[in-house]
């Protein structure tokens, strides 16, 4: 997973989660990756570091005087941009996550197959769960099919 810095045509900055750049590519030519703000289809990749979100990813620790005080708010650069991330906002959506995930209809291995299934129209929409494997996940969001991937539960640990 790439996280990329994204800009529209009306300056609107926002942050996009691709499983490559070539899928990022490929769901903007097909007008799939849209302004959260504005839903401007027009969108620009900006310059960024580069990240890769993987399962091992730990965050970089750096040395005290580069990095804020934790009680001092950091506003966005621009109208629209996504503020910064702290972990108590991780566990935050984590919670939300799992609460949707729970009223969500378990599909299982058929999770793939289904989502395609609601993407294209052959199903009714609604909110679903199960499992696939990495290569299903990639080819799901190389088709712009979203969805993400959550660790599991405390309930769900064996």
């Amino acid at each position: 997973m790439i996280v990329l810095d994204l800009c529209c045509d009306k300056d609107h900055r926002f942050e996009g989660w691709f499983a490559s750049a070539q899928a990022f590519e490929d769901q903007c030519t097909r007008e799939l990756v849209s302004c959260p703000v504005c839903e401007s289809v027009q969108i620009r990749r900006l310059p960024s570091a580069p990240y890769v979100q993987t399962r091992h990813s730990a965050p970089d620790k750096q040395p005290a005087e580069r990095t804020a005080p934790a009680s001092t708010p950091v506003a966005p650069a621009t109208p629209g941009a996504a503020a910064p991330v702290t972990p108590e906002t991780v566990v935050a959506v984590l919670q939300v996550l799992r609460h949707m995930a729970r009223d969500a209809e378990n599909v299982g291995e058929r999770l793939p197959e289904e989502a395609r299934r609601i993407h294209y129209g052959e199903a009714e929409a609604r909110n679903i769960r199960g499992q696939a494997s990495a290569d299903d996940v990639e080819e799901l969001l190389e088709e712009g099919i979203m969805l993400v991937p959550l660790p599991p539960g405390e309930d769900e640990v064996h």
